[in-house]
C-alpha cells in the first residue's frame, strides 16, 4: 500500500495470468525507487523481496530494510496476489498459486535475481528455486517454513481446523484479524518478541491490508493450512547460495527446526544465523540488524556474480 511506503517508492504492476494461462488473475502491485528521487535503477542489479502470509500482509513488512539498498540495487517488493493493493482473487489458494506468480513477477520485472523472502513465502521460493534455478542469483531467507517440517502438521491444529468451517471461517477473520484490536493483539503475542518495539504505524498498515475487500480469501486458506508442505523433502535440492536467518524467539518454528533444516544441504545453505531477542519477523522488529546482515550476504555474493 503506497501510503505505508518509505519516501522515494512509487507503485508499479504488472498483469498476471491465472491457473490457466488464458485467463487472467488480476495484476500484482509492486513498489520500487522512483527515477526522482533514487537514480535510474535500470543498470542495477534486481533485488526483490517478499512478504509473508498471514494476516494483514504486504510489502510493508521489508520497508524499513529495502530503502538502504535502493542506491545500488533495483528493488521490487510486490504485494502478493490477494494482499495488500494486489487483486484478490476469490479463490482458495494453493501452493501452485504462488509458485506461478512469484515466477511471473522475475520474469517480467528481473529476469533473474537475488531474493529476499520470508516464512512461509521463503519455503515457497525455496521449491521455486529448484524447479527454476535460472532464476534467481541468490537466496536471504528469514525463518523459512512449509509448516508441514518434519511431519509437525500445522494444519491439524485447533485454528486451522476452525478456519475450514464454512460460516466460521469468515467469523474468525472479522474477529481475529479485521480490525485494530486483533491486529495488534496478533502482532504482540506473535510476531514481536518484545512488544515495545511494535509502532501504531505498523497495525496500520496490518489493518489496512487486512481491511481489503475479498482480503479473508488468502488468509483464510493460510490459516486453514492449504499451503503448508514439508520443506524437509525439498531443500536438500537447492543448488541457489542461500542464507537463513531466524529470529531466537519465534513463535512460528524454532531456530531448532531452521537448523535441522539448514543441515539437509550445507552446499546450499552457507550461513545460518539466529538474532536474539526477536521474533519471526526480525526485519520488522530490528530491521537495522536484518540490514546487516543481508549486505554481508550481498557481499558474500558478489565475487561469485562478478566471476
Amino acid at each position: 500500500m503506497l501510503y505505508f511506503q518509505p519516501p522515494g517508492f512509487g507503485q508499479q504492476a504488472i498483469p498476471l495470468h491465472g491457473r490457466n494461462s488464458a485467463t487472467s488473475a488480476g495484476v500484482l502491485a509492486y513498489y520500487t525507487p522512483t527515477a526522482t528521487f533514487w537514480q535510474s535503477a535500470v543498470d542495477l542489479p534486481p533485488l526483490i523481496f517478499l512478504h509473508s502470509l498471514g494476516g494483514g500482509s504486504s510489502a510493508y513488512e521489508w520497508s524499513k530494510v529495502y530503502p538502504a539498498f535502493a542506491a545500488d540495487h533495483r528493488v521490487i517488493a510486490p504485494d502478493l496476489l490477494g494482499w495488500g493493493q494486489s487483486t484478490h482473487p476469490e479463490i482458495d489458494y494453493q501452493v501452485e498459486d504462488y509458485l506461478q506468480v512469484i515466477t511471473q513477477l522475475i520474469e517480467q520485472t528481473a529476469g533473474q535475481a537475488i531474493v529476499v523472502a520470508s516464512s512461509l513465502t521463503a519455503a515457497l521460493t525455496i521449491r521455486l528455486a529448484i524447479q527454476r534455478p535460472d532464476l534467481f542469483a541468490s537466496l536471504f531467507l528469514v525463518s523459512p517454513s512449509g509448516y508441514d517440517d518434519f511431519g509437525i502438521n500445522y494444519g491439524r491444529g485447533i485454528p486451522a481446523r476452525l478456519a475450514g468451517i464454512p460460516g466460521l471461517d469468515r467469523l474468525i477473520y472479522a474477529l481475529g484479524a479485521a480490525n485494530e484490536l486483533a491486529v495488534r493483539n496478533f502482532l504482540e503475542q506473535f510476531l514481536f518478541a518484545e512488544p515495545s518495539r511494535l509502532t501504531q504505524e505498523t497495525v496500520d498498515a496490518y489493518l489496512a491490508s487486512a481491511q481489503q475487500r475479498n482480503a479473508e480469501y488468502a488468509a483464510l486458506s493460510s490459516l486453514r493450512g492449504d499451503l503448508c508442505f514439508d520443506l524437509s523433502l525439498y531443500i536438500g535440492q537447492l543448488q541457489i547460495p542461500t542464507t537463513i536467518v531466524w529470529g531466537e524467539k519465534s513463535r512460528f518454528g524454532s531456530p531448532t527446526v531452521g537448523q535441522r533444516l539448514a543441515r539437509l544441504n550445507p552446499q546450499a545453505v552457507k550461513t545460518f544465523e539466529t538474532i536474539a531477542n526477536v521474533g519471526v519477523l526480525p526485519h520488522l522488529e530490528l530491521p537495522a540488524v536484518a540490514i546487516g546482515l543481508l549486505q554481508r550476504h550481498l557481499m558474500q555474493q558478489s565475487p561469485q556474480q562478478k566471476g
